[in-house]
């Protein structure tokens, strides 16, 4: 995908941007091809950039006494960064790794700084993006309260119904808070519905 047609994508799903906006985030950004299972951020290190995907997937998880926790996914047309680290500028708590060969337009925490202080429009657009970030993240922890591990597998595939193909069941089941063995019978069962 061409930085043009992203930036065009940016503007027509979260805010529309003007033509001066536009260029300019152009001229900062750039559309980098990643493989699968390549890391954009580790665990420990400051993000210093933010990603919108193009194509392709990307999760972001914990490592727990050796064990793998997947934490969150972003799909096509989202954007990513370790939240905490990109924004208060402290070692990130987590790794974000592409689910699978992904294309995605970068731009810097700098670039972001200065085309938020230049143009109105993009700044608006960042607070739509946090938002629906925070409203993501509240009806995560919801689903994890309320929600049975059956609710909770539905749900995603309501909402990501291609999410087995792009990500192995284990980080599913990660995500679920549920086991491998437990996602692995709810699946079954609704297969032979």
């Amino acid at each position: 995908m061409e930085l043009v047609t992203a930036v065009e994508k940016i503007s027509e799903l979260y805010f529309p941007l003007s033509q001066a906006c536009k260029n300019d985030i152009e001229a900062a950004a750039q559309i980098i091809a990643i493989e699968k299972t390549n890391l954009l951020v580790k665990e420990g290190q400051i993000a210093q950039n933010m990603y919108f995907i193009c194509k392709g997937s990307a999760r972001a998880y914990y490592l727990k006494n050796g064990k793998d926790i997947t934490d969150w996914f972003a799909f096509e047309n989202d954007f990513i960064t370790s939240i905490n680290s990109f924004f208060m500028d402290i070692p990130s708590p987590h790794f974000i790794e592409v689910n699978e060969n992904s294309v995605l337009l970068k731009l810097t925490k700098a670039n972001i700084t200065k085309l938020s202080e230049k143009h109105l429009d993009f700044e608006r657009m960042g607070n739509l993006i946090i938002t629906k970030t925070m409203l993501q993240l509240q009806q995560r922890i919801v689903s994890l309260q309320f929600e049975t591990a059956q609710q909770k597998y539905e749900n995603l595939l309501d909402i990501h119904p291609d999410i087995t193909l792009k990500t192995q069941l284990s980080h599913i089941a990660s995500y679920l808070g549920i086991t491998l063995e437990t996602l692995s019978r709810i699946r079954k069962l609704k297969s032979r519905i």
